[in-house]
């Protein structure tokens, strides 16, 4: 069930999602700026990872802006905030402490698993792709949106994933908003589509920008984007265009909270808006980029050899080299204090750019990444951190 109320110059359309169990239903809520069709659009969502607090301020914060510009005539486009993108999740509380980042009822990770578009559209467009890029990107997202629309979801995380998409799968921007451990502000994105979120990065402030084709697990980011040059690539004699800009941006960690840094956040997206079309004005001249962006699969993972108290010798955003100390684990129930301390070095040179928030540690477990400039041939399976 679906209702839209508008306030202040912008609609509000509410979704309820089908109930998980008797007497209990949740909803979630669009925010619409502008009007759909006119121009460019732009979808922003927040805590698709229920527990990753900062984009909820950001998004917050955004609607302030937003609401300003709209008083102001600057909605130049089409505008969709999300600002809590999973309600299901934010309300999973485990003895008093959120749980929000994997579905309870299955321990399927939020983030992943979204609607695989690729193969259905194909079946239904191959027959009816022309030479003119701009109607086939029209196709595209016409198709898409009619097969999400046609989708009977059978549970409410499907529910949810159906909806989240279907305000997202025709927008030409899309920001998802998390966060990290520890960690400095990064983003995730398109290899194909670099060229326009280099800008996005810069703005923002993004000391780190991973870049993949296919990350693994199919992320909602890569879902919205990833379709369109995995549909250049299925249909080569036609021209395709990478129509949407898509990435994950990490907040930095999980306890960046704060008033001052949701404002900047804020700031710089609407910026970013304004540099695309989609918000009139003039942005500010655009930062120079902090690092070049990095492959995804040239992340070093620093992993736990022992079980033990980890202390970090290297702080989020600085620079490693090869045999330089990450972090040491410390073995505590070892009473030789020498045989008991674990010393973990980088073998690359890069940007140490998340470390694990948790202090005690087992073996296996990722302490940290380093964001590095060559790939790593050995990488496989899934990109992400699950």
């Amino acid at each position: 069930m679906n209702s839209v109320v508008p306030e202040k110059g912008r609609k509000v359309e509410t979704v309820t999602l089908p109930s998980s169990s008797p007497g209990t239903t949740r909803q979630l809520n669009f925010i619409h700026y502008g009007t759909p069709g006119q121009g460019r659009k732009a979808y922003l969502q927040a805590a698709l990872h229920a527990d990753e607090i900062p984009g909820l301020l950001v998004i917050h914060k955004l609607i302030g802006l937003l609401d300003q510009a709209g008083e102001n005539g600057q909605i130049h486009g089409h505008i969709v905030l999300t600002p809590v993108a999973n309600p299901i999740g934010i309300g999973q509380q485990l003895l008093g402490e959120l749980s929000g980042r994997y579905d309870h009822s299955n321990g399927i990770n939020f983030n992943r698993e979204h609607v695989e578009l690729t193969e259905k559209i194909s079946n239904k467009i191959e027959n009816l792709l022309s030479d003119d890029e701009n109607k086939n990107t029209r196709l595209i997202r016409e198709t898409a949106l009619n097969i999400l629309a046609e989708m009977q979801p059978l549970n409410e995380v499907e529910a949810l994933k159906n909806a989240l998409a279907m305000n997202a799968v025709d927008a030409d921007i899309v920001l998802d908003l998390h966060c990290d451990w520890q960690s400095t502000m990064h983003i995730y994105t398109g290899t194909p589509i670099w060229p326009e979120a280099r800008e996005l990065a810069a703005y923002l402030g993004a000391e780190v920008s991973l870049l993949a084709e296919v990350s693994g697990g199919n992320p909602f980011d890569e879902a919205m984007s990833g379709l369109w040059w995995a549909l250049a690539k299925r249909f080569p004699d036609y021209p395709i265009a990478c129509a949407c800009m898509a990435a994950t941006i990490e907040l930095r960690g999980k306890a960046d909270v704060d008033e001052s840094l949701a404002e900047q956040d804020a700031l710089a997206m609407f910026y970013y808006l304004q540099s695309r079309g989609v918000i009139g004005g003039q942005a500010p001249e655009l930062p120079a980029l902090r690092n070049p962006a990095t492959p995804l699969d040239g992340v070093e993972k620093i992993i736990a050899r022992a079980a033990g108290v980890v202390s970090y010798n290297k702080q989020p955003g600085d620079r490693v080299s090869p045999g330089d100390v990450v972090c040491t684990v410390f073995d505590v129930s070892e009473y030789d204090t020498e045989k008991a301390r674990t010393e973990l070095t980088a073998s690359v040179a890069g940007v140490m750019y998340a470390r694990r928030l948790d202090r005690l540690t087992r073996p296996g477990q990722v302490l940290c990444r380093i964001a590095a400039k060559e790939s790593m041939p050995e990488q496989n399976g899934s990109l992400l951190s699950d």
